[in-house]
């Protein structure tokens, strides 16, 4: 398994990956624009893990400069691993990856937020040393 840096070309199957995840059709004009215009700003890291020519996995992590941090901070957007491929350790090498970078980087913590109905990824979470320590809320717009 080989982990790098998303391109362009990877739009179709990070679109699908995300339809996936989200249960839902997303925009796919919208969806193009957005992965465009991310893929171009440094504060944005796509990973994609291949097997052979496949895509099998992708991570997304956006940073920002935080005063309460006094820092760099670094989210998790986006962790999805195709279900075939599940349980072969894709996912935690994928935030191995993104730790790495952090390491790199400087920045001070890597936070994740996962909705509350999905358990299987609030224990991989754990298990992958994150601490649930706050509580997200959301108002829709």
């Amino acid at each position: 398994m080989h982990i790098r840096p998303a391109t362009p070309a990877d739009g179709t199957v990070i679109y699908t990956f995300l339809c996936d995840l989200e249960e839902e059709i997303l925009d796919r004009e919208r969806f193009d624009t957005v992965f465009q215009t991310n893929l171009q700003h440094p504060d944005y890291h796509y990973l994609v893990a291949e097997t052979g020519q496949a895509v099998v996995g992708y991570i997304s992590c956006h940073t920002q400069l935080l005063l309460h941090h006094v820092g760099r901070v670094g989210e998790i957007q986006e962790l999805y691993v195709l279900p075939a491929c599940r349980n072969q350790r894709i996912g935690r090498q994928l935030v191995d990856r993104l730790l790495q970078l952090a390491a790199a980087e400087g920045w001070v913590n890597l936070e994740v937020t996962t909705n509350k109905k999905r358990l299987d990824t609030q224990r991989f979470y754990e298990q992958t040393g994150f601490s649930p320590t706050h509580i997200k809320f959301v108002k829709q717009l």
